[in-house]
């Protein structure tokens, strides 16, 4: 989701060239986060197919007319031709980076080829030396905040710092608040504004600059001289994963184990039968012990366990899809924690995955 009313805008019109019969927009999503992320936002965006070359006319036309920069995203083969009709429209010359200007109006010109995110940046920083304009970030990070607190800390934040920008990407319940603002506003309503963000949030935050749940947990498991043991269920090794992608945690990864059937809970972990046969695989009760299984039997000082139905059916018990359990020892102290997810099985997992992590940093800090 996105938050924002930026003030910055200044008649931008985004032109897509696609093609018609693949529908697949997640680039052109991530092109627009990064223009936001710099505080430049879309008056207008304009689809148009191809290989439509009236529409295109109209199109470009409409951008060159009416907006003050136009930025067109289309395939390679098309560059000699736009480039010779703009040029000719506007009696100018492209640079070599694609970047057409003529008075205050500035072209933009993003080929599939290219590294977009660098031609973004590159854009970017052309629109700020024509504004004037520098730009400073700040970040706010949560794990399972409720979009009504989210809504409501950032529509408080602004009408502190009316000046300010605010980007909101949540996925899996881990949210990115990116606080965009530039030269013209004041340092001290800046604060403010960032402080009720904070303070608003609190209860779910991980971290105030941009890094990820992964990275602060490792490092205070640095910070606490702690080894950390997992076993995981229906997560599938997810949590391990998401561990071993950060450098340097051998310092505190002692072990992970991959316990999904009820004889591995029971072999590997100790997991009574008695429990899986009364409780089920998926209880409160076979995740308080796979975690005590870590325990009793490694080395470790801080453990995770991970137990639940990802569907998309449920299990022969009628239990429902997204009911989670997950388990957080420290010091040999363990605590349970229930959850009923929503969403497709990668949408439970991933989002139980990010839940066990802020679970696990919450209780260590």
């Amino acid at each position: 989701m996105t938050a924002n009313d930026c003030a910055y805008t200044k008649k931008n019109y985004f032109l897509v060239l696609k093609n018609k019969k693949i529908n697949n927009f997640d680039i052109l999503e991530e092109i627009i986060k990064r223009f936001s992320s710099h505080g430049y936002y879309f008056d207008k965006t304009a689809f148009v197919a191809y290989d439509n070359s009236a529409d295109i006319i109209f199109a470009l036309n409409d951008g060159l007319e009416n907006y003050e920069n136009i930025f067109i995203y289309c395939p390679d083969s098309m560059q000699s031709t736009l480039k010779s009709y703009i040029c000719e429209h506007l009696s100018a010359q492209f640079d070599d980076l694609n970047l057409l200007r003529i008075e205050q109006k500035l072209v933009f010109l993003l080929l599939e080829s290219n590294d977009l995110y660098k031609c973004v940046d590159y854009f970017c920083s052309k629109l700020d030396e024509k504004y004037g304009l520098t730009y400073s970030k700040a970040y706010v990070k949560t794990i399972g905040a409720p979009v009504s607190k989210i809504n409501a800390a950032v529509t408080q934040a602004k009408e502190i710092c009316e000046g300010l920008s605010i980007n909101v990407n949540e996925i899996y319940s881990d949210c990115t608040i990116e606080l965009v603002y530039d030269n013209t506003v004041s340092k001290s309503l800046f604060d403010s504004a960032y402080r009720q963000i904070i303070s608003g949030l609190q209860d779910y935050l991980y971290a105030v600059e941009d890094v990820s749940l992964a990275e602060r947990f490792v490092d205070l498991l640095k910070l606490r001289r702690m080894k950390i043991s997992l076993a995981e269920s229906f997560t599938g090794g997810g949590i391990a994963k998401r561990l071993v992608d950060i450098s340097g945690v051998s310092e505190v990864y002692l072990e992970g184990l991959n316990t999904y059937s009820n004889q591995a809970k029971s072999r590997r972990l100790g997991v009574e039968e008695f429990t899986l046969r009364t409780y089920g695989a998926v209880s409160k009760e076979t995740a308080y012990e796979m975690a005590r299984g870590l325990f009793d039997t490694g080395d470790c000082n801080v453990c995770l366990a991970t137990t639940g139905i990802a569907g998309p059916k449920s299990d022969n018990t009628k239990k429902p899809v997204g009911l989670v359990y997950i388990a957080v020892g420290v010091d040999s102290e363990i605590n349970v924690y229930e959850f009923n997810l929503k969403g497709l099985r990668k949408q439970i997992t991933e989002t139980a995955i990010n839940l066990a992590l802020f679970l696990a940093f919450k209780t260590l800090k």
